[in-house]
C-alpha cells in the first residue's frame, strides 16, 4: 500500500521479512569472521537505532555496543555538511571496531567515521551496512559486510526517516518518482455511454484517455513496429499477444509521462492482462487507483443500441441478436475482472441510468474517493 509523509508518496520496497533475513545473514557472516573475539559495535544514530537492535539481539557471542550520533541528510539529499553531534567516549584501543550502518550511499558520513577512528588505535576498523547504494557510493573505503544492495532511490522505514517521518515502520518504502496519479479503468457494456462519460472525466480531472482501440488504430494506420507486429497477428485471424498491447499502451503512457493520470478504456480484458497493466503502472512507480463499471439493465441497452443503429449506420448496432451477444460478452469480461479489483478493493460500480450530467456526477463521487 503506498504510504504519504508530508508531501510525499512511497511504495512499499523491502519486507519486514526480507530485512531480518538480511540482518540474520550479516551476523551469521560477522559471528564466523570474529570468532571469539569479543567486538564493539557502534551504530550511526539516528537511522540505525532498529538494526543496531535487531543486530545485537540477533548476535550468538558476547559483544558491547555503543553510538555516536551525525547529520548528513537534509530532506532527501544526502548533504555534504557532516556535523558529529555524540563522540565516543570509552577506549577502543586494540579493540576490533565494527560500524553498523543503516544504509551508505554517497559514502561522506563514511568517510567522517574514519576520521572519527583514524587516532583511536583499533586493531580493525570494519564497515557493515545493511543497505547499499552502488550508485551513490563515491569513496573508495572498503565495505566489509551488505545487507542488500539497493538503487539510488531515497527510502524510510526501519529507522530510515523523511523530514521526521517514517522511523517506525517496520518495512522499508521507496519514494514514487512519479507523484499522485489517479489511474482509472473504466469499463461500461455497448451503449452505456462510457465513451461520452470518458471525454468529460478526462477534462474534469485532467487525465489522459487511452482507447485501446483507437491506439491499435493508430498503430497500424501509421505502420509503427507494434502496429505491423499486431496487424501481422490480425491478418492471421489471431489474437493479439497481451505483450505487443502493453507495450504500445507503454509507449502511450510514456508519451504522457506529465499527465496528472489515465483513464483506461478497452483494456484490461482478462486476470493476465490486468495483472500487465499492474506491472506496467508499477515500472512507472504508480498504480491502478480503481476499476469503474457503468451498470445500465439489458433491455435499455438494447433499446439504446437499437435507436443509435438507426443512425449511426453500424451493423452491430441494429441487430438485436448481435447486441444481445456484445452486452453477454462484456458481463463474462466484466465478472473475470470485477472479481481480481475486488480483492484489491478497487472495483467500483456506478449507476449509469439517467441524464449524462447525473452519470458524471456518480462517477466523480466514486473517483474522489480513490
Amino acid at each position: 500500500m503506498v504510504i504519504k509523509l508530508h508531501d510525499l508518496y512511497f511504495k512499499p520496497f523491502i519486507s519486514e521479512h526480507d530485512i531480518d533475513e538480511a540482518v540474520k545473514h550479516m551476523v551469521d557472516a560477522i559471528a564466523t569472521d570474529l570468532g571469539d573475539e569479543m567486538p564493539v559495535f557502534v551504530g550511526i544514530l539516528n537511522g540505525s537505532f532498529m538494526f543496531v537492535s535487531d543486530f545485537v539481539k540477533k548476535y550468538p557471542k558476547p559483544c558491547e555496543v555503543t553510538f555516536i550520533k551525525l547529520a548528513s541528510y537534509e530532506g532527501v539529499k544526502s548533504s555534504e555538511d557532516i556535523q558529529r553531534l555524540i563522540g565516543l567516549t570509552q577506549d577502543l584501543t586494540g579493540r576490533t571496531v565494527v560500524i553498523l550502518e543503516d544504509i551508505i550511499d554517497s559514502g561522506n558520513t563514511l568517510e567522517e567515521v574514519h576520521r572519527i577512528f583514524k587516532n583511536e588505535n583499533v586493531k580493525q576498523l570494519l564497515i557493515a551496512t545493511l543497505f547499499y547504494k552502488p550508485e551513490a557510493y563515491d569513496k573508495d573505503f572498503k565495505l566489509h559486510y551488505i545487507g542488500k544492495e539497493i538503487p539510488n532511490k531515497f527510502i524510510v522505514g526501519y529507522g530510515l526517516d523523511y523530514k521526521g517521518l517514517g522511523r517506525d515502520l517496520p518495512d522499508v518504502y521507496q519514494l514514487k518518482t512519479t507523484q499522485h496519479m489517479t489511474n482509472i479503468v473504466l469499463f461500461g457494456p455497448p451503449g452505456a455511454g462510457k465513451g461520452t462519460q470518458a471525454n468529460f472525466l478526462k477534462e474534469k480531472y485532467d487525465l489522459v484517455h487511452i482507447s485501446t482501440g483507437d491506439v491499435f488504430r493508430y498503430n497500424i494506420k501509421n505502420e509503427t513496429a507494434l502496429g505491423m507486429l499486431a496487424k501481422s497477428y490480425m491478418d492471421k485471424g489471431e489474437l493479439v499477444p497481451d505483450q505487443v498491447t502493453i507495450d504500445m499502451l507503454n509507449k502511450e503512457v510514456e508519451k504522457n509521462a506529465d499527465a496528472k493520470g489515465f483513464i483506461f478504456d478497452g483494456f484490461p480484458r482478462t486476470n493476465a492482462q490486468a495483472k500487465a497493466l499492474d506491472e506496467l503502472m508499477d515500472s512507472k512507480d504508480s498504480q491502478i487507483n480503481g476499476m469503474i463499471a457503468l451498470n445500465v439493465d439489458d433491455e435499455i441497452l438494447v433499446e439504446r443500441l437499437l435507436k443509435r443503429g438507426e443512425t449511426s449506420g453500424r451493423a452491430d448496432d441494429s441487430d438485436e441478436a448481435v447486441i444481445r451477444n456484445r452486452i453477454k460478452v462484456y458481463y463474462e469480461e466484466t465478472a473475470i475482472l470485477q472479481e481480481y479489483y475486488s480483492k484489491q478493493n478497487k472495483f467500483f460500480g456506478v449507476d449509469g441510468v439517467g441524464s449524462i450530467e447525473d452519470i458524471t456526477v456518480r462517477l466523480s463521487t466514486a473517483i474522489d474517493k480513490l
